[in-house]
């Protein structure tokens, strides 16, 4: 049994960064994954004849080194690939309701784009054939 999800999207806000009193460190960011909507098996187009796109918001948590580098690294809008896996939990809410909720815990998040503070940035151009060893 697996409990595997893949998930590709763009950030929905600066990640939350916190450390437990145990000193765990915990980062939440939301993640934004979209699909064309589809009608009778043919992708819907809106009136100026673009795809009409339905979004999903997941909640994602990832722990310790994980978190920090997503914390420092990350911010809204950056396109980024999550692998982890779901997890449900509940809880009673101050009006005794059962409340239900599904996260997404990271195991691991590659950066497909870069920040856009470091978009502007040029990358330092830099001759190694000195260090080749032969």
């Amino acid at each position: 049994m697996q409990n595997i999800v893949i998930l590709a999207g763009n950030i929905g806000q600066k990640p939350e960064a916190r450390t437990t009193q145990g000193g765990t460190n915990i980062t939440n960011f939301s993640l934004a994954t979209s699909r064309p909507r589809l009608s009778e098996g043919r992708v819907l187009r809106d009136e100026n004849g673009y795809r009409v796109m339905d979004t999903e918001w997941h909640r994602i948590t990832c722990f310790n080194g994980l978190g920090k580098t997503v914390a420092e690294h990350c911010e809204k809008g950056m396109k980024v690939l999550v692998h982890g896996r779901l997890h449900y939990s509940k809880w009673i809410d101050s009006m005794g309701n059962d409340r239900y909720g599904c996260e997404i815990i990271a195991e691991k998040v590659d950066f497909l784009s870069r920040p856009k503070s470091a978009e502007n940035e040029n990358p330092e151009l830099v001759d190694r054939d000195d260090e080749i060893p032969f």
